[in-house]
């Protein structure tokens, strides 16, 4: 049976290159019908915060890509240290209990001068395997290290499934640690012992961790157990070619950062997806089973995949295509359930049948959840916010103009049935008798009820607001346009 993991580490949020992963190992395992482990490599105690962990959990969740199975590493060390104990009785590592050891590869002081000396400690490694016990049992701290074979002529070799047959000689692998001086296993000795006690039958990883594998095979073989297949992943890079990292480009990096600005989990899961992976079908918009699908290793790109930001916007753009894409062929009735959390959070009170009113009439009109708030905003609040009252004046107009066509709407609009066709039917005979244009005629209504140029169509707006609503804001812009004859009268009294 195919069996995959996602491994991450609770030392920060989730990087949108570790939740890529995460998506590639869950969408090889649906396509083979196989399992989605989540194992959390919690064994860095000084890393590892709480914080960082409901944070990796938050992001994953929100990603709606439910695993199978949930480990956390820090209960499973007595596998870990039994796994080592085997292959120190092997003879295969050996104890160092050089003073400070770290548990990791010391490339400086004690190794200082030798050539190719970094790769070992020879007095540790020479070291008889009594006085090695002795010195053990007297309770001198040690680190546990692999015994790397040292001859020219050994090799660690596999076949990567994106970057094809990979060779290293054993000659150039340093002998590294597998239990630190504190008796915690390091993460070469802990992601082994766990692959192979989970029966992993695939380890799909970031590229970053290519040069970690020939280690694990070696730790593999060591204890007697068959390695599984390899298959690294390209790197996610910034528009200058640097590796995204949290320290130097922030927020941009971060899964909950999307799930803030309000993308969908799937047109997220989309364009990651498109990161470093190109479908058969060449098709960019997929849903989540046609993703299932089509992913194979063989569509895994070799080179590093861009994600295309700038410093004043976080977002790439074909993310942002990609959500406005979802968020248009999307039910409304789906997206107005989307879109009541973002209103509510934002300290508005709307109905679920108030929202269902209102999306259909924004739904071509945002990019993300959030834009709600700026699109829709009029809808939700008593009052409008003070606006331009010159706005009310329509093109190739004045202000007599505007207060004609907001009075016969005020006319219109007490009377009238108020949905979409009556509303269109009566303000478009309106505008025919007072001998002006259509555009003429609801320019002047759109800003009175929505305090802007630029609002979603008007009869819609309308109904949505209601006629008690509608009503006392054209009554507001009557006031308003009123103040600017009178002021433009003053001006012409001036200039007689």
């Amino acid at each position: 049976m195919i069996r995959v993991r996602f491994a991450p580490s609770p030392t920060g949020f989730l990087h949108i290159g570790g939740a890529r992963t995460f998506i590639f190992n869950w969408l090889y395992a649906r396509h083979n019908g196989g399992a989605m482990i989540l194992r959390i490599d919690d064994t860095d105690v000084e890393r590892n915060t709480e914080a960082s962990l409901q944070s990796i959990f938050a992001g994953l969740r929100w990603l709606d890509l439910p695993w199978d199975e949930l480990y956390k590493q820090s209960d499973r060390l007595a596998l870990h240290r039994q796994i080592a104990d085997a292959i120190l009785h092997k003879g295969l590592a050996y104890r160092d209990f050089t003073p400070a050891q770290s548990g990791e590869i010391d490339k400086s002081g004690a190794h200082q001068g030798a050539q190719g000396a970094w790769l070992f400690h020879a007095e540790m490694r020479n070291l008889s395997r009594e006085e090695s016990d002795r010195r053990a049992s007297a309770g001198e701290p040690f680190a546990l290290r692999f015994r790397v074979p040292r001859d020219s002529e050994t090799h660690v070799t596999f076949n990567d499934g994106v970057f094809g047959e990979q060779s290293k000689a054993t000659a150039d692998i340093e002998d590294f640690a597998l239990l630190r001086s504190d008796g915690m296993p390091t993460y070469h000795l802990g992601s082994c012992a766990d692959d192979a006690d989970l029966r992993i039958s695939h380890i799909i990883r970031g590229q970053e961790h290519l040069a970690n594998t020939f280690k694990h095979i070696l730790i593999f073989e060591a204890a007697g157990l068959t390695p599984p297949q390899f298959a690294h992943l390209p790197l996610l890079v910034a528009p200058d070619g640097a590796k995204l990292s949290k320290r130097k480009h922030g927020p941009v990096v971060s899964v909950t950062t999307y799930r803030d600005a309000g993308f969908l989990p799937e047109a997220f899961v989309n364009f990651l997806c498109l990161l470093g992976w190109s479908p058969k079908n060449d098709r960019e918009q997929m849903p989540r089973q046609e993703l299932v699908d089509a992913f194979s290793f063989e569509g895994i790109h070799r080179s590093n995949a861009v994600v295309n930001f700038k410093d004043d916007d976080p977002f790439d753009p074909k993310a942002l295509w990609l959500n406005a894409e979802y968020i248009r062929t999307m039910p409304a009735a789906e997206l107005s359930e989307r879109l009541l959390p973002v209103v509510h959070e934002a300290g508005f009170a709307a109905t679920p049948q108030k929202m269902a009113q209102i999306t259909p009439l924004i739904q071509e009109r945002i990019k993300l959840l959030r834009d709600v708030l700026t699109v829709a905003d009029f809808f939700f609040v008593e009052q409008l916010p003070p606006y331009d009252p010159a706005e009310l004046i329509p093109q190739k107009g004045d202000a007599a103009m505007a207060l004609r066509a907001l009075e016969s709407g005020r006319t219109v609009l007490g009377s009238a049935g108020f949905t979409h066709d009556e509303l269109d039917a009566a303000l478009r005979k309106a505008a025919g008798e007072l001998g002006i244009k259509t555009g003429q005629m609801f320019q002047p209504i759109r800003v009175a009820v929505c305090g802007r140029k630029n609002a979603p169509p008007l009869f819609g707006t309308l109904e949505a607001l209601g006629r008690e609503t509608s009503l006392a804001r054209i009554e507001a812009a009557i006031e308003n346009i009123r103040a600017i004859e009178n002021i433009q009268a003053v001006e012409k009294l001036k200039s007689i």
